[in-house]
């Protein structure tokens, strides 16, 4: 009996999921989540780094030394028109797009 073994690279199921997101972002959707923006944000290379209990539904996000700061949209999910400018600016910027 032989058991075959298959290995996923991981760095690329990532960038495929980043890919699929950059092109959703692109779209300009009305429906993107504030949970799609942070994952995309992650593999981006930001970290999440809160304030805290205090932070409240302020958060940023930081790569380096620049701080991307993001509302958590509530009571809904979707990002709001100018949250979704915004990131795509900010990653624009950084060369990430």
């Amino acid at each position: 009996m032989y058991i075959k073994v298959v290995y996923i690279n991981r760095e690329v199921k990532y960038m495929s999921k980043k890919k699929k997101l950059i092109s959703r972002l692109l779209s300009n959707p009305k429906d993107f989540s504030y949970k799609e923006a942070a994952t995309l944000l992650n593999l981006s290379g930001y970290i999440l780094a809160n304030s805290g209990k205090t932070s409240g539904s302020r958060v940023s996000f930081v790569r380096g030394n620049k701080v991307f700061r993001l509302h958590k949209p509530h009571p809904r999910n979707e990002l709001l028109s100018y949250q979704i400018n915004e990131l795509i600016n900010e990653l624009e910027q950084e060369g990430l797009l």
